[in-house]
């Protein structure tokens, strides 16, 4: 199935004389116009494209990339402004809309504002939305305290800057948090300082602590690793079902977390798993002498 507002890979099938005809597995066609195809290309050929509806509602697809992808949020400049609502700049040539419904603030010719993209399901047709606080869920939560994540600044209050977190959630920064000058459309490096009874998060843009939890976590998996004599099957490649399950903490925070421990050389990582640096052996060799081992060098089984 093709989908409007995301990067779909398709397939070449022809050449014509308004641009290539795409189409995904199911046969589903979408036109590729001449003025933006690829050089070099040939039917049969896979290509990943964004795909939208034009001005004129066609469905089209673009080798461009946008400024905002479905269900993003984005920080956008308005070039024009009706009655019925704004146009703003998201890097594909036809402007995207924001209806006047969907401002909560009216929006100014020249202004920048931070908005979601929704998909009309009735019209199929995306659109832009101002009202931020309406695509937030914080009903469960995907971060944790001391996390390190990805905000956008989106308003300015009282108290702080409320912002984005990770695409996902709201949270804050408070003004005793904050020792730098912050704008909204900002692009902030945050942690998690504390998740509230009522799923509310307070943020600081300072990694104080931050170290903490690392430790934490590297612990954690060093400890799994001796217990399970000194090798572990598992890699970043393992699924996050399995990660939580053998350590009780997310994929991302085990890739930190080993990386960190291979720094300290207190583990070795092998193609099938992680190894502490001198792994158990089976026992003695049968001359009855113990095994030296070596500076430097780690045994692969």
């Amino acid at each position: 199935m093709i989908e409007i507002g995301r990067y779909n890979t398709l397939r070449i099938l022809r050449q014509t004389p308004d641009g290539l005809c795409l189409a995904d597995g199911d046969g589903q066609q979408v036109l590729l116009p001449r003025a933006v195809w690829p050089e070099g290309f040939r039917p049969g050929q896979d290509i990943t494209v964004f795909v939208y509806r034009d001005a004129q509602g066609r469905k089209t697809a673009t080798d461009r990339s946008p400024a905002i992808k479905l269900h993003e949020f984005g920080f956008l400049p308005v070039t024009a402004v009706t009655d019925a609502g704004a146009f703003m700049d998201w890097g594909l040539g036809g402007a995207l809309f924001v209806p006047s419904a969907e401002q909560d603030r009216r929006m100014k010719k020249g202004g920048r504002y931070v908005v979601y993209l929704d998909l009309d399901t009735k019209t199929d047709r995306l659109f832009a939305s101002g009202r931020i606080e309406r695509h937030l869920r914080n009903d469960v939560l995907t971060v944790r305290e001391k996390e390190e994540v990805r905000l956008l600044v989106y308003q300015k209050t009282d108290l702080g800057f409320s912002v984005i977190v990770n695409d996902r959630h709201g949270g804050m920064i408070y003004n005793n948090e904050i020792f730098r000058i912050i704008r909204i459309g900002d692009q902030l490096t945050g942690y998690v300082k504390k998740i509230r009874e009522d799923r509310k998060i307070d943020l600081t843009i300072q990694p104080v602590g931050y170290k903490n939890v690392i430790d934490s976590d590297s612990e954690r998996v060093f400890h799994a690793v001796e217990k399970a004599g000194g090798v572990l099957a598992v890699t970043d490649k393992s699924s996050p079902g399995e990660i939580h399950a053998r350590f009780g903490i997310s994929k991302k925070a085990f890739k930190k977390a080993a990386g960190a421990l291979y720094r300290q050389r207190r583990i070795i990582i092998l193609p099938a798993g992680i190894s502490l640096p001198e792994p158990k052996t089976a026992g003695p060799a049968s001359s009855g002498k113990q095994p030296q081992s070596q500076p430097g060098h780690t045994h692969e089984q």
